[in-house]
């Protein structure tokens, strides 16, 4: 039987921790399918003058088999994903792994499922989300006071940002970079491994380890493809996955480790919230958070806070 042809479509650089997923991916289902198989990885779609959204597009129009996608990005077609976005509330990436590869997962891979082109297959580690500005040092909500920050296509991270006094403004992800080192935002949120690859920090001297989003994205598939293919096609993507996931995961917290070493390199400023900082932070959010249960599955946020919190 003659495999089938893939692709892969992302938006960022070689060296960051999803392509090298889909690398791994890549090379897992040469394994389970044979060498000749045609995969094609295009790793950064801003390269070809896309913006980063274009992927979802790409995938659920069937053009490309795969992508991986910032979840926050699909809360408004998939309300429950917004569970994932909750500010403050977890801190743990292991636990919440367990929820995401349990019955939370299969839930939210149910749903999308049920009402679009998309096969969700998994769940990549996003890296907690940290704060970082060319202004000041930030430790507690008043430091956030009208600065302008960038924001991704979210209205739950940018209700979070507004509640905590920032100003927020949309900015795709392959803008990011440029707006930033021309001064069109005073403050931005990112993974460390975004912060310091995409060289914000260069820009940014103050980084604040707010961890105030535990990020994931989603590893997404064409569904009318993805239910063309045999059993034996399909369990081979869904064990190179689950390969792919478990790297992907490893890579992810080693990055953050790596990049704090780099930053104590440099004349950054990093700050690190004491448990009472936090909980001011907490406080401050708490009306969206509260606001943002009401409208979700209570069972589904049992489901994943239960579990990860």
């Amino acid at each position: 039987m003659t495999a089938p042809d893939f692709s892969f479509v992302g938006y960022q650089p070689m060296t960051s921790v999803h392509t090298r997923a889909a690398q791994v991916f890549e090379g897992a289902l040469r394994a389970e399918l044979g060498d000749d198989l045609e995969f094609t990885l295009q790793n950064n779609v801003a390269e070809a003058g896309m913006k980063a959204a274009d992927c979802l597009s790409l995938v659920e129009g069937g053009e490309r088999t795969f992508c991986y996608f910032a979840s926050s990005y699909s809360a408004h077609r998939f309300a429950e994903i917004a569970i994932l976005d909750l500010p403050f509330l977890v801190s743990d990436r292991v636990q919440a792994y367990r929820a995401l590869d349990g019955d939370f997962g299969d839930a939210l891979k149910q749903i999308v499922r049920s009402s679009s082109d998309y096969e969700l297959l998994g769940f990549w580690d996003n890296g907690f989300r940290h704060l970082s500005n060319g202004v000041h040092p930030i430790r507690t909500p008043g430091d956030c006071a009208g600065l302008t920050i960038r924001t991704g296509d979210s209205k739950l991270h940018q209700d979070t940002f507004a509640a905590l006094g920032f100003e927020p403004t949309f900015i795709d992800v392959a803008d990011l970079a440029a707006a930033v080192e021309r001064g069109d935002v005073e403050a931005q949120d990112n993974p460390l491994s975004n912060i310091f690859n995409f060289g914000i920090h260069n820009h940014h001297r103050h980084i604040t380890l707010s961890g105030h989003f535990l990020g994931f994205v989603t590893v997404l598939c064409h569904r009318p493809t993805y239910e063309g293919w045999g059993a034996d096609t399909q369990t081979a993507v869904h064990k190179a996955v689950a390969q792919a996931t478990e790297a992907q995961r490893g890579f992810a917290q080693a990055e953050d480790d790596r990049v704090l070493a780099e930053l104590a390199k440099t004349d950054n400023e990093v700050v690190e919230l004491t448990d009472g900082e936090r909980r001011a932070f907490l406080a401050a959010v708490q009306p969206v958070i509260d606001a943002q249960l009401a409208s979700l599955d209570s069972g589904l946020v049992d489901l994943y806070l239960g579990t990860s919190a």
